[in-house]
């Protein structure tokens, strides 16, 4: 009997323990109902928010709101240009989005002009009146500024093709109010070129280039501002993020590696013989560093030249000099950018305008006297 009992109550615990497990699953699934319930509840939520987010930022920023704007798209604006341009003026809600929405709907042939929008306008009827919209074909005045220039002959050649004069805008480029304005509003300009050893304190910064200007009459601000416009642009497209330098080396780098350089081969050849020579302690060394510290334009650098006194004679100080001898093009700033890794610290060129570098003193010597006995 005794077995039989116990055989009942195990039953009995079976039992119970078989409806707490049903209870138990029956929780969990619950659970898990709630938790995947409340998962599409935010998904539906956040889908919701997110369209109705970039419904209001396609969508007009005021449909109420007929007063006309005057918007001026710049020549050789981009899509980021033209997005920021918008916000600023009020006309889109999001520059980000217009970027986004342009790429999506793989949208271009935007012309620069001036346009009459109003913040009634739905973002795809911004674009289409951007893509009908009138290009500066003539421009009032264009010029183009070559690479390798000091500043007064920049300054000369746009005194040549405007009604500017070269004083003044000499005078502009050295006002240190306006110098400390231009600090404010560009990321690559710092004190250092308020530096009293250096000559021109724009010397490097005003990007080589062709400029075309829809204005008969010019400010000397708009002028200056074009090319470190355009200097800002090209800095922006190389990889200067992970780059040890600060901008004024870098442009200084850059405006040596100009000066000597004839082709576009040697840039980067070029740049390593200066990392290595500033690597080693080494004075530069550099001609055309020469001639900037006489103020002149020298056919070739002699033993007498070399004497003279001045925070850019690269023969004397050892290190970089105050800042740039010239206003380089791309193609040295990137060279600057990336050095070429070897061995070299001397190079030489040739009257033919062939180069040699070498990696010591000695062969180096001979390779001169070779060319000049």
């Amino acid at each position: 009997m005794a077995h039989v009992s116990n055989k009942k109550k195990l039953k009995e615990k079976h039992k119970l323990k078989m409806e707490e497990n049903k209870k138990e699953a029956s929780l969990v699934r619950k659970i898990v109902l709630i938790f995947f319930m409340s998962i599409i509840v935010i998904g539906i939520i956040a889908v919701f928010v997110g369209y109705r987010y970039i419904i209001g930022s396609i969508g007009p920023v005021d449909e109420n709101d007929e007063n006309v704007i005057e918007v001026t798209i710049p020549i050789g604006s981009n899509t980021s240009t033209i997005a920021d341009v918008l916000e600023e003026a009020g006309v889109i809600n999001s520059a980000t989005m217009f970027t986004y929405y342009v790429r999506f709907q793989n949208e271009s042939g935007f012309q620069a002009g001036e346009y009459h929008l109003t913040r009634s306008m739905s973002m795809e009827e911004i674009i289409d009146q951007l893509k009908e919209g009138r290009v500066f074909e003539d421009y009032a005045i264009s010029f183009t500024i070559p690479e390798g220039l000091w500043v007064e002959d920049v300054f000369e050649r746009v005194a040549s093709e405007t009604d500017l004069e070269q004083d003044e805008l000499l005078t502009l480029a050295r006002d240190e109010d306006y110098l400390n304005e231009l600090i404010e509003n560009y990321d690559f300009l710092d004190e250092s070129i308020l530096d009293e050893a250096i000559r021109e304190p724009l010397e490097g910064y005003l990007f080589p280039a062709r400029y075309d200007f829809v204005n008969e009459e010019l400010e000397p601000e708009e002028v200056i501002e074009a090319m470190l416009d355009r200097t800002s642009s090209v800095l922006a497209s190389l990889p200067i993020e992970n780059m040890d330098d600060t901008f004024h080396e870098l442009m200084t780098k850059a405006s040596i590696i100009e000066g000597e350089a004839i082709t576009d081969e040697e840039r980067t050849t070029i740049s390593g013989v200066i990392e290595n020579r500033l690597q080693a302690g080494m004075p530069l060394q550099m001609d055309p560093t020469i001639a900037y510290a006489h103020g002149e334009h020298l056919s070739r650098t002699l033993y007498e030249h070399l004497d003279i006194e001045s925070p850019y004679n690269t023969y004397n100080v050892t290190g970089l000099m105050p800042g740039p001898i010239n206003n380089p093009g791309e193609a040295s700033i990137s060279a600057a950018l990336s050095p070429e890794s070897h061995n070299y610290l001397y190079f030489y060129h040739s009257p033919e305008g062939d180069i040699y570098f070498n990696e010591n003193l000695s062969e180096h010597e001979a390779i001169v006297s070779q060319y000049r006995d």
